[in-house]
């Protein structure tokens, strides 16, 4: 598989070009090529596939050892102009508990130089809805809010490019929601959104266009649902947790698309399943039905890895 699956336009507001990366004798990027344009797009792939490091390379915070980045038109390495209109938020920030949320933004609003300060502050916190929660300390926050408010501290400075490292860990379903809302007004406003998940249905809900990468390389590219059909052609590995496990297992193995279903040796259900969307829309119904206690529903990564592969080879 090479660098050309991704296609790259002239006009794109991100072009990756026979892009690696790799450190000592370890290959982290390897020949990727893509274009990013305004709307959402999703950068999917399991735990290790190189998500992480790329988005470092795009947002100018690393080089590549080979190939070109480019964002509006200018390179992304030691450009702090273009930085202004950039915002970035990594998957994994330490932050002082002390700080009430509106600090963290204000904060933000500073560095970026902004003014006044609490114009920006406001109209970013109440893009992610925590108005309320603003004057209270960040360490009395959830993990869903505290990812709200570093994301306020992403967009305050209003940028043009916005890039999110698994920026929904740790959220809840009602703030996925809320945090889709938000992707959705911002990428009607014409800016480009590139979003980084190693769960398929959060990228399904937020993404028209995914990047499918595996083992530093680029798998797939394009319209979700082409790629959607290809993966659906093999079965997810999920965990399902209940008080109940073979009263659950014995409803659950006559659904349609369900392939198999096992009981684990810790008492979860291991369920493979072509729609796993489906499947959890419908385990909640099944397990009221069945008086079972739905506990847990987990998309198992190792299966992700899987269906990688799988498209690599198809």
């Amino acid at each position: 598989m090479n660098g050309n699956i991704g296609r790259v336009n002239s006009d794109a507001t991100i072009k990756v070009v026979d892009v690696s990366k790799w450190y000592g004798s370890v290959v982290a990027v390897n020949d990727v090529s893509f274009d990013v344009g305004p709307g959402i797009t999703g950068l999917l792939g399991p735990n290790g596939a190189g998500k992480t490091t790329l988005l470092h390379l795009i947002a100018g915070l690393a080089g590549c050892s080979r190939g070109e980045i480019t964002m509006l038109g200018e390179p992304v390495r030691d450009n702090p102009d273009l930085y202004r209109r950039v915002g970035f938020m990594p998957e994994h920030e330490s932050i002082y508990d002390f700080y009430t949320g509106r600090q963290l933004v204000e904060f933000s609003a500073k560095l970026n130089k902004l003014s006044p300060v609490k114009d920006y502050v406001d109209r970013a916190v109440s893009i992610v809805g925590l108005e309320e929660a603003q004057n209270r300390k960040m360490g009395t926050y959830s993990r869903g809010m505290k990812q709200r408010m570093r994301l306020a501290a992403t967009l305050v400075h209003d940028p043009q490019v916005i890039i999110l490292d698994e920026p929904l860990n740790g959220t809840d379903p009602r703030q996925r929601i809320e945090f889709q809302d938000v992707m959705e007004r911002l990428a009607d406003e014409g800016r480009a959104i590139l979003i980084s998940s190693h769960i398929l249905e959060e990228v399904e809900t937020l993404a028209s266009r995914i990047l499918l990468m595996i083992s530093g390389k680029l798998a797939a590219a394009g319209d979700f649902r082409a790629i959607r059909a290809k993966l659906d052609e093999q079965a997810y590995k999920v965990r399902v947790v209940v008080d109940s496990p073979r009263r659950m297992a014995s409803a659950i193995v006559g659904m349609e698309d369900v392939d198999t279903v096992s009981v684990s040796e810790d008492g979860s259900l291991i369920v493979y399943s072509r729609n796993v969307a489906a499947l959890q829309v419908s385990l909640a119904g099944l397990a009221r039905d069945n008086s079972v206690r739905l506990m847990r529903v987990e998309p198992l990564d190792d299966s992700l890895e899987s269906l990688f592969e799988y498209v690599v080879e198809a």
